[in-house]
């Protein structure tokens, strides 16, 4: 990436557009280049530009921001989400460890979106938003799930997942072939971003995946990793009905 980060923005709001303008202006490092209000003169935008960076609006009059991204065949540019609080798309997004801003766009939120992106090297970018493309085309269990840890990415399909523990704020990922790896997320992140993929909070230290279940008992599941993991008697009932209702 050039010294100044190059950047556009599409997003079909007026207001949008000025505040996110306004506040850009606070960044030296930031070079907007231009600005398009929907997705079609967003896509011709960002083949004459040739941005680092394009702030995207989710959800557009003419396509969604998903939609725009799996047109371009080449996507060698960050992306930056924006949408609104509650949108369906934040979780695909946080899914694949991509950057979003919320309506109405915060300063210091802004600030931190552009800190990391500034820490990403030149090599990762293109893959991300690529990423987040393919991995919509693909059945739950085959997905990717990616996450931002210490040495680079975590990128792992969700089907090798065995379970997720966790430690307050720490969780740690148990996958197929012994792979372990602590990331600084809750387990109530995880609940939430897994709870439609086939997996199931069994109690508060503990995430499941569905397909890595062998053995139900009174108190306890079993893993194919052969782990024990308790049942929790408040939660009992909903596990019971989650795993019958998802059985094949």
């Amino acid at each position: 990436m050039s010294q100044k980060i190059r950047c556009v923005i599409i997003d079909d709001d007026p207001f949008i557009q000025d505040l996110l303008k306004d506040k850009l202006s606070f960044f030296d490092e930031i070079d907007l280049v231009g600005s398009a209000m929907n997705g079609n003169d967003g896509l011709q935008l960002i083949d004459d530009k040739q941005p680092d960076l394009v702030f995207l609006d989710v959800e557009m009059t003419d396509m969604t921001g998903f939609e725009l991204l799996s047109t371009i065949e080449e996507i060698n540019f960050k992306t930056i989400f924006i949408t609104s609080y509650g949108h369906y798309a934040i979780k695909a997004i946080r899914f694949n460890a991509l950057d979003y801003l919320l309506k109405p766009i915060d300063l210091q939120e802004l600030r931190n979106a552009i800190k990391r992106l500034k820490q990403l090297t030149t090599e990762r970018m293109p893959d991300q938003g690529r990423n987040l493309v393919e991995n919509l085309k693909r059945k739950a269990q085959d997905q990717l799930l990616v996450l931002k840890v210490q040495e680079g990415e975590f990128c792992k399909p969700l089907k090798d997942i065995i379970c997720i523990e966790g430690d307050r704020n720490y969780s740690r990922i148990l996958a197929v072939g012994g792979m372990s790896e602590l990331v600084s997320k809750t387990l109530s992140y995880f609940e939430e971003l897994l709870e439609e993929k086939g997996f199931f909070r069994i109690h508060k230290s503990a995430v499941v995946n569905r397909l890595h279940i062998t053995k139900i008992k009174s108190e306890y599941i079993l893993l194919t990793n052969g782990q024990e993991i308790a049942i929790s008697r408040r939660r009992k009932p909903d596990f019971v009905a989650w795993f019958n209702a998802t059985s094949d």
